[in-house]
């Protein structure tokens, strides 16, 4: 079965060639066609000698696929439909702003940690996504010419797919690759400790963590992942790094009516985080079916808002996008296509 070059990292593709007995700077050049010139096959790479090409088409192929479906929203989001492997299905969502425009790229088909208000979670887990999937996100957008920024915020939860999402950060921010500044890029977690670990220790993009509930007990109830990874041992493990402004931490805390956004949640959240640069992203939840959770009221976020920011926090407070093509945040699902 033939593999796809189009994902493979400048180490993979110099291990394939040396394979194929190919001069060691052939690498580099397929390379260059995937990632700067961007090439749709083999035989589009016309510096490479046509034996060259010859091999290369016999066990490879570039491995690009077209969004099969697009849904725009009345706000500009557009959510892309993308075929992978098995004939399953990924969701992400195009966020186009006045001075930005944002990719929300999924990194798995499904979830399988259980966030109650999260619909990907809901769908369960269908299959890790290759570095081909994740990249042909990006590389097969009809907008990816207009991106500012990448956020790893989309169907699944990237360090559950550790070695897929890193391989796929180093082509999207090496020389060899698409040369993207890492501040550019921001992969989101729930807080798998042994992947945060490795992910500060061999990244440089920012990093989101998914709070949602800054006591024990109860973010239990809503993020099974607190019972192996509590978000407390997370925090202390951020404390360990020299964390500068050109490396952004922030909290993800979606507002949930009667259960997290009271002025005590607001308090234990300033405590939890004291000592750690960050900054704390309030989130309005979105509804989804056969959730026993509302969305809180503007004036709950208000004064939630307002108490993180008198005691020093900077909080933003994000604005539903795409929310008419269930493209907003939580909302990303295909078990429809599954």
């Amino acid at each position: 079965m033939k593999q796809a070059l189009f994902g493979k990292t400048l180490q993979e593709l110099s291990e394939m060639t040396a394979d194929l007995s190919l001069p060691r700077y052939a690498a580099k050049q397929i390379a260059g066609w995937l990632y700067v010139r961007q090439a749709l096959s083999i035989d589009a790479m016309t510096d490479l000698p046509a034996k060259t090409r010859e091999l290369l088409n016999a066990q490879y192929y570039v491995g690009l696929q077209e969004p099969e479906s697009v849904k725009k929203s009345k706000d500009g989001t557009k959510k892309y439909l993308f075929p992978v492997a098995e004939g399953k299905y990924v969701e992400s969502a195009y966020i186009p702003e006045r001075e930005r425009a944002t990719l929300c790229i999924s990194s798995q088909i499904g979830c399988r940690m259980g966030c109650a208000f999260c619909m990907t979670s809901k769908q369960g887990m269908n299959g890790n996504l290759t570095a081909t999937d994740i990249l042909n996100q990006f590389r097969s957008l009809p907008e990816q010419a207009s991106l500012t920024n990448i956020v790893f915020m989309g169907m699944g939860e990237p360090f559950d797919n550790l070695p897929e999402v890193m391989k796929s950060l180093d082509i999207l921010t090496a020389a060899y690759g698409y040369g993207w500044a890492p501040k550019r890029i921001t992969v989101s977690t729930i807080g798998v400790l042994p992947a945060v670990k490795h992910f500060m220790e061999n990244s440089r993009c920012h990093l989101a963590i998914s709070l949602h509930h800054p006591v024990h007990e109860e973010r239990q109830k809503l993020m099974p992942v607190e019972n192996k990874y509590p978000i407390q041992q997370i925090i202390e493990q951020l404390k360990t790094y020299d964390l500068n402004r050109q490396r952004r931490i922030s909290f993800e805390y979606i507002m949930l009516a009667g259960v997290n956004d009271s002025l005590r949640e607001a308090k234990e959240v300033v405590r939890l985080l004291s000592g750690l640069r960050c900054r704390i992203n309030l989130i309005p939840f979105h509804t989804i079916p056969d959730s026993p959770f509302k969305p809180s009221g503007r004036e709950a976020i208000q004064q939630f808002d307002a108490a993180l920011q008198q005691k020093g926090m900077i909080v933003t407070v994000r604005q539903s996008r795409g929310l008419d093509i269930d493209a907003a945040c939580g909302m990303l699902s295909t078990a429809r296509n599954l």
